[in-house]
């Protein structure tokens, strides 16, 4: 039996860095929360750090994700839609992102509906699989929950300039290896992707 769901409506942005540290910024203008983005850091030694705007969003992202630490601190996402500027607490992030690829422009085309739809997520994990290695459509994100992912668009990230604790973290690189805060990664290649997510709450979750 489905229980309740919670649907996240905005923008995913993957980069990784030439030192060795990738980040993954989540900027949800809807969601059951209001508008909120988030920050999700993995660094070199697979440390994975939470940086969240209020312990209420903290609480819910930890029980659907794995983090090492926990950071409750500002976080602003501002810019267009190609140029983004992340204030994070300890993170500063500037991304730019290209043309959307034709990946991206056929993903611009599915109906609302169907993006939002478990079986659709379903038929879309093993092509996702094979064309964005590492990136997984559907699957089960902490105890007692389920999520899915409904791509709606994709751009390349071209360039980036990020500062963490202080220090340059360095040139654009690949998410390599992949990060591992659930059950998939943000795609290698350096991407904003437009997407709707759906967290599925079980019983014992709610």
């Amino acid at each position: 039996m489905a229980g309740e769901r919670l649907r996240f409506d905005g923008w995913i942005a993957g980069v990784g860095t030439a030192s060795g540290t990738r980040l993954v910024v989540g900027h949800w203008p809807r969601s059951p929360f209001g508008a909120f983005s988030d920050v999700m850091v993995e660094h070199p030694d697979g440390v994975r750090v939470l940086l969240a705007p209020s312990a209420r969003i903290a609480e819910f992202v930890a029980a659907t994700y794995r983090f090492d630490r926990i950071q409750v601190v500002p976080v602003a996402v501002t810019g267009t839609r190609t140029l983004w500027r992340v204030e994070a607490g300890p993170l500063s992030l500037r991304l730019r992102a290209g043309r959307p690829s034709a990946l991206g422009r056929l993903l611009s085309a599915v109906p609302a509906p169907l993006v939002r739809s478990p079986h659709w997520a379903a038929l879309c994990d093993v092509p996702a699989r094979l064309l964005l290695p590492g990136v997984r459509t559907l699957g089960r994100a902490g105890p007692g929950r389920r999520e899915w992912y409904g791509a709606r668009g994709l751009r390349p990230v071209v360039a980036a300039d990020a500062v963490l604790d202080g220090v340059e973290l360095g040139p654009l690189a690949p998410l390599d290896p992949p990060v591992a805060f659930g059950f998939g990664s943000a795609p290698r290649t350096p991407s904003l992707v437009r997407v709707t997510t759906t967290v599925e709450l079980g019983a014992a979750a709610r």
